[in-house]
């Protein structure tokens, strides 16, 4: 006789509240100029007057992740471009130095917005950190990003830093330059950096990953229809999947070591994801840390998690060299 089971009545059980954290309240501005800055939901958003608002939301965000106390900040002008440098006062190593792209879909980003990442890497290697202003989308379509960090990277070529002595950083749109950036080098036949450091980068700009679905609702920073607003607005008709813009699709026979982070409730995981699938089966040595209820670049932030994987990619940098 076959055995039916028995049907049970489930109880409702409402969801508790979760309170407010002294955490959550430091970081409410924080999160509000971040949602500002990624308020693009169309194409048309890209207008003027709303890539100005989001910009300048930007920078507000820069001011208000202020970078930590004991950092000399020294703005210069490279190859036409809003540059600085970011040492440490108390001194520092001066035969290694970061080249760190900020993010911002390439269409937003300034040196107000590096700040907080650039102090905070200059921090835990006690490095220089090079940072600087590319050119923007829509008013500067592919490829005039990585065409600036070509230059920002021959800078410090002649300031006598060889390839072997320079990590590159970048998170998000950074993180695309960074790997976009090595592509380059490798089919140019110039050396690669000595290691990548990559933040939530952004690796697949066709979207064929399962997080842009997945994690869609979890992740408070970014959605897909800012994906498709600033993809068009950077790459215009060029094929996404190119290596150049999509950088997941590339070679990595030859990359340096590299630490990638991500947040496991942000959209752009499965980039990170197969990024590090890719890069092994290369035989590169990656390191992908997923950081858990963590969002988009989290590492900006002043929280407790964000100093721990600031303290993480410290280690793994000075454990390389």
């Amino acid at each position: 006789m076959e055995h039916k089971p028995e049907k049970r009545r489930m109880k409702l059980i409402r969801p508790i509240a979760r309170r407010e954290t002294a955490e959550d309240r430091r970081l409410a501005p924080m999160m509000r100029a971040l949602k500002a800055i990624h308020s693009a939901t169309l194409p048309e958003s890209m207008a003027p007057e709303d890539l100005e608002r989001q910009r300048a939301a930007q920078q507000l965000l820069g001011r208000l992740a202020a970078p930590m106390l004991g950092m000399k900040w020294e703005p210069f002008t490279l190859e036409g471009m809003n540059a600085a440098w970011v040492r440490p006062e108390r001194g520092h190593d001066r035969r290694r130095a970061v080249l760190y792209c900020h993010g911002g879909g390439y269409t937003t980003g300034n040196l107000g917005y590096s700040r907080p990442l650039a102090a905070k890497l200059a921090n835990v290697t006690g490095w220089e950190v090079l940072a600087f202003e590319y050119r923007l989308a829509p008013e500067h379509p592919f490829p005039a990003a990585a065409d600036d960090a070509m230059k920002a990277w021959d800078y410090l070529m002649y300031q006598g830093y060889g390839a072997r002595d320079i990590v590159v950083a970048g998170d998000s749109a950074g993180g695309n330059m960074a790997l976009v950036l090595c592509h380059r080098l490798k089919a140019m036949g110039r050396r690669l950096p000595a290691r990548l450091i990559l933040m939530s980068p952004w690796t697949d700009m066709t979207a064929s990953g399962k997080s842009y679905t997945e994690r869609a609702a979890l992740d408070p920073t970014i959605s897909m229809e800012y994906i498709k607003a600033v993809r068009a607005a950077y790459a215009r008709d060029h094929d996404l999947s190119d290596p150049l813009l999509s950088p997941l699709f590339g070679d990595f026979t030859g990359f340096p070591p590299t630490l990638i982070q991500a947040g496991s409730n942000e959209l752009l995981l499965s980039d990170s994801i197969r990024l590090r699938d890719r890069m092994n089966a290369a035989q590169v040595p990656c390191r992908l840390e997923v950081w858990n209820d963590m969002w988009h670049v989290f590492q900006m932030f002043p929280t407790r998690k964000a100093n721990l994987a600031m303290e993480s990619i410290g280690r793994f940098l000075l454990e390389q060299f």
